[in-house]
């Protein structure tokens, strides 16, 4: 009910995703077929399923619909492992400035997006490394240097594949916390189940190309979620680790949104 009073974003109404147009404009790949789903403003979703589910599709679509009112960050980051981790982040922004003010800015940082991006970086504990070349970096740093560049876009809301696979589950509570202090909605695809019940608001769960859950997070369980991955060979926590061994029960997780 909640929900309905919010600002709608998107709407989906029994419509067909995938890839690729014929000239006739019918789908040559069908991915997902007949979805119904709603996106309100100022809610924060857990896009939760197996690879090859569908999860890539659907924010695409998302990212197409909703333009520049959305900041982007891909699952295989999309950095240039030759440039800094400056000039990555300021890529969040490049189309702001003319031809001439980025040239001069791979010379010669401008003072302005130096301090921001410095700013930014000590926020993803990426401080002192502004000048080093992302290609030098760790796994975990680089997945922090591709949020920092779409946090850097300052849009109203936050799409992302996959942003925190690369990180300890400390680290993804941390950085989720930071997109969520700049972006009041948001859409997270994650495999991260402990994540997705104790962090957001809501979860869309898609299986064999169909959304099988929409719901409110605190409607649900980790068994529930478990469904959407059949092909696992038991119930996992956080990051693949077995439930037992990995992050600790939603309820005892900071930020449990929805939660007493």
């Amino acid at each position: 009910m909640e929900s309905e009073q919010r600002r709608l974003l998107i709407r989906f109404e029994g419509e067909d995703l995938g890839h690729g147009r014929d000239r006739q404009g019918r789908l040559q790949h069908l991915v997902l077929p007949g979805l119904t789903l709603t996106l309100h403003e100022g809610e924060r979703v857990a896009l939760l399923g197996q690879s090859g589910s569908g999860k890539s599709t659907l924010l695409a679509e998302l990212r197409a619909r909703l333009g520049r009112h959305a900041a982007w960050c891909p699952q295989h980051h999309g950095l240039v492992p030759q440039l800094a981790v400056y000039h990555n982040v300021f890529m969040g922004r490049l189309p702001e400035h003319s031809t001439l003010a980025g040239l001069w800015n791979l010379v010669r940082p401008l003072s302005r997006p130096w301090r921001e991006v410095g700013e930014l970086c000590a926020l993803l504990g990426l401080e002192g490394l502004e000048r080093r070349p992302v290609g030098q970096l760790s796994g975990g740093q680089r997945q922090r240097v591709a949020i920092g560049r779409a946090l850097y876009q300052g849009r109203d809301l936050f799409l992302g594949d996959e942003p925190v696979a690369s990180v300890d589950p400390h680290q993804a509570l941390r950085l989720l916390a930071l997109i969520d202090s700049r972006h009041a909605t948001s859409v997270v695809a994650l495999h991260q189940r402990e994540l997705a019940l104790s962090h957001f608001d809501r979860v869309w769960g898609l299986r064999d190309g169909h959304l099988v859950i929409d719901a409110p997070a605190a409607t649900l369980t980790l068994a529930e979620l478990d469904a959407l991955y059949p092909d696992a060979d038991e119930p996992a926590g956080a990051f693949g680790a077995p439930a037992a061994a990995g992050m600790p029960s939603p309820e005892a997780l900071p930020c449990a949104r929805g939660r007493p």
